[in-house]
């Protein structure tokens, strides 16, 4: 599991974009995404995150997750691939096709999953999400295609306003996706697809899971 401690002496961020917010913040930030038309639940733990996200996806839900440090420090990646649960896995079954079109298309497929899992690279106070990725693959499913939509996120991404939130994105979530890409794939990342989830227009559909301690990029 690739933590953020891996790669902060390679990477050089903006400490200041990765605050712990005060309760104020945190409070205006959840009023603010709930008037957008987002749920948000704010835990206090991983172990609550974790715990959180299993209570709301139902026995025999497809589920499909996106890369994200945070779903792994949170155990739910692991719990995934390995857990006592009844949904059905897509990672596993497309981790498990040999040819690499077919499973191509079976992670095409499976943007449109009964629940898709991941996180986002900052959250403006202001209520807008903001999220980038090299391939597109961690937040094709985020605006339309997954019928429920989970973001997990540590209020360390909190942010004033969507203009602070796309500069940590640029500071603080891409210098350490890239020594981790390096790391992980032996090519750097880039911002190329880059959402800003504005607004829910349906209702119950995508949930953000604050937790209160510092996680993810």
């Amino acid at each position: 599991m690739s933590q953020k401690a891996d790669y902060a002496d390679d990477a050089q961020i903006d400490e200041s974009l990765d605050d712990q917010p005060d309760d104020e913040t945190i409070a205006e930030a959840v009023e603010n995404l709930e008037a957008n038309g987002f749920e948000v639940v704010v835990v206090d733990s991983a172990a609550d995150a974790l715990e959180t996200v299993q209570s709301r996806i139902p026995a025999g839900a497809s589920v499909m997750n996106g890369h994200s440090t945070t779903l792994e420090e949170i155990g739910f990646t692991e719990y995934l691939s390995e857990g006592d649960h009844e949904w059905e896995s897509l990672p596993d079954r497309i981790w498990s096709i040999d040819d690499d079109a077919e499973r191509q298309a079976a992670r095409r497929e499976a943007q449109t999953a009964d629940y898709f899992l991941g996180s986002v690279n900052a959250i403006a106070e202001t209520g807008e999400l903001v999220a980038a990725d090299r391939s597109g693959s961690r937040i094709g499913a985020y605006p339309f295609a997954a019928d429920n939509v989970v973001i997990v996120s540590g209020v360390n991404k909190i942010v004033d306003d969507l203009d602070a939130a796309l500069d940590r994105l640029e500071s603080v979530a891409y210098p350490l996706e890239n020594e981790r890409a390096k790391d992980a794939y032996g090519v750097e990342s880039a911002v190329a697809k880059q959402l800003i989830f504005r607004q829910e227009l349906e209702e119950g559909r995508t949930t953000v899971v604050l937790v209160r301690e510092r996680l993810g990029y």
